[in-house]
């Protein structure tokens, strides 16, 4: 007897919203509620629904999953439309209506492909191939139409006894660990014999202190003295950042606060201002930063900023990090916002410029390695969205020794997108084993440690100078070194024996 399944195919209604509610669940396993064993249990229910069901059915769960899973989990971008980009109510909520639509699609296709192909195989095939086909799912997500990698399972282990995977194979192959504990879980409710819930448990329970293990060991070492740096959080408003005065205002700001670092400091290595501290072209203020950078290179610092960098040459337009010195040195953002930073085909969709009001919308990409010298001090630079891609950040190891990525989260004003947005910055020092100071227009400005753990942050919506030390790092983690191959090549294998190993999965 199967009891779960037998209950569930007596009530087929229940069963969709069942997928509808373990979608919502879903994101509950990530910041701010962080509620993580959501991140086993949301999957486990979907490969439970999905299994032994007819593909249309299996699409249609699929798709209320999706619906469920991002519509609680994304809804921040409707804040972007309307509060900040001036587009009407209405069109904020379609935009974001068929953004998570759109995207729901993605598990949609995924229980399709399963239950077109699932029912040739024995019901062991939910702890392979289930597991295997929604890591790469999620690898395919975060690079297909320039990728969108929120929300996945891996990124919800960052404080969990999984996170010892994450130095190894990262954050998609930490979602296989967890995918795969779904799987069991889902395998044993199918079979329900006290001898299959045993041994469920008991292989959940080595994935579990497998992870406990790898988070012993030290993939990288410190080099050299810890730095002392000054992260400014001007928290101004996303309305008021583009208004007649605010360059003015902004450089009094910043400019205040730095000399308030340095008349107070004991110390002073790095003071870092967010991504477009201050509205304008980097040129049309060099004489005032370059007063400050002064400064503070007398202080034995450097003075970074992220801010936009015109090139006379071509007349692109770059969203920057620039060290400003007498031989300033800058990286130009590689992977642009679409909608925000850069409007994909603009022929077809020119009348979006009507009804949305973003500033510096028609950006350029830059395309040099994210690897920038800090005086003689490597550091691997990330603007804002870039710090996603883990893939990307590690094209500045082995040689960086520090971590350094600037974002404005005000776009998403109070939601819970600049809390999700400081898990996943957290997901690249723990993939990398290095430190990162990550500095906010409005919060939540953080110094990180190697291990992804929080060593000091500002409060939201507050003007803050945060001061911490940050220790440089080398060595390479396993991740730096692979990068996702292996999390990639590991679920194609799984999928593999789960799809070609018949005969030893029945035995």
């Amino acid at each position: 007897m199967k009891p779960v399944i037998s209950f569930l195919e007596a009530r087929p209604r229940l069963g969709h919203l069942l997928a509808l509610i373990a979608g919502v669940s879903l994101s509950l396993a990530f910041a701010p509620y962080e509620l993580r064993v959501f991140a086993v249990l949301a999957p486990a229910a979907l490969f439970l629904l999905w299994w032994d069901q007819a593909p249309g059915r299996a699409a249609w769960r699929g798709y209320l999953f999706g619906l469920g899973m991002f519509g609680a989990g994304v809804s921040w971008i409707y804040y972007s439309l309307h509060l900040f980009g001036s587009a009407i109510a209405p069109l904020a909520a379609l935009i974001t209506a068929l953004f998570v639509a759109v995207l729901a699609l993605y598990p949609a296709l995924l229980g399709y492909l399963l239950a077109r192909f699932a029912p040739r195989l024995p019901v062991a095939a939910l702890v392979l191939c289930f597991p295997a086909a929604w890591v790469l799912w999620e690898w395919w997500r975060g690079w297909f139409l320039t990728g969108f990698p929120w929300l996945l399972l891996g990124t919800a282990q960052v404080d969990t006894a999984l996170a010892g995977y994450v130095p190894v194979v990262g954050a998609y192959g930490a979602s296989l660990v967890a995918a795969l504990m779904a799987g069991l879980l889902a395998w044993a409710l199918v079979r329900w014999s006290p001898r299959v819930l045993g041994v469920g448990a008991a292989a959940v329970l080595c994935l579990w202190l497998a992870g406990l293990g790898l988070a012993r060991l030290d993939w990288t070492r410190p080099e050299g003295e810890a730095l002392l740096v000054h992260l400014i959080q001007g928290n101004v408003a996303q309305e008021e950042k583009w208004g007649p005065d605010s360059i003015d205002e902004a450089l009094a700001l910043y400019g205040g606060l730095t000399r308030q670092v340095l008349a107070e400091a004991e110390a002073v290595d790095i003071v870092l201002w967010p991504e477009t501290a201050i509205p304008a072209f980097y040129h049309e203020i060099h004489e005032p930063m370059m007063a400050l950078a002064d400064a503070v290179e007398a202080r034995g610092g450097a003075l970074i900023t992220g801010i936009f960098v015109y090139d006379f040459e071509t007349g692109a337009m770059y969203n920057s990090i620039v060290h400003a010195s007498a031989e300033p040195a800058a990286y130009h953002k590689r992977h642009l916002v679409p909608f925000g930073e850069y409007l994909p085909l603009r022929g077809l969709l020119m009348w979006l410029d009507d009804w949305l009001e973003i500033p510096m919308s028609d950006l350029s990409k830059g395309s040099w390695r994210p690897l920038m010298y800090v005086g003689d001090l490597p550091v691997g630079m990330s603007v804002c969205y870039e710090d996603a891609f883990g893939g990307q950040v590690i094209d500045a190891l082995p040689e960086a020794k520090l971590l350094i990525n600037v974002s404005n989260d005000a776009w998403f004003g109070d939601s819970i997108a600049p809390h999700q947005h400081l898990e996943i910055a957290r997901m690249r020092s723990l993939e990398t084993g290095r430190d990162m100071l990550r500095a906010t227009n409005t919060g939540v400005s953080a110094v990180i440690g190697h291990r992804g753990e929080l060593i000091a942050t500002s409060p939201q919506f507050e003007v803050d100078v945060l001061t911490a030390h940050a220790q440089p790092r080398t060595g390479r983690t396993p991740f730096a070194l692979w990068g996702n191959s292996v999390a990639v090549w590991l679920s194609l294998v799984l999928l593999a024996a789960g799809s070609l190993g018949r005969r030893w999965l029945r035995a």
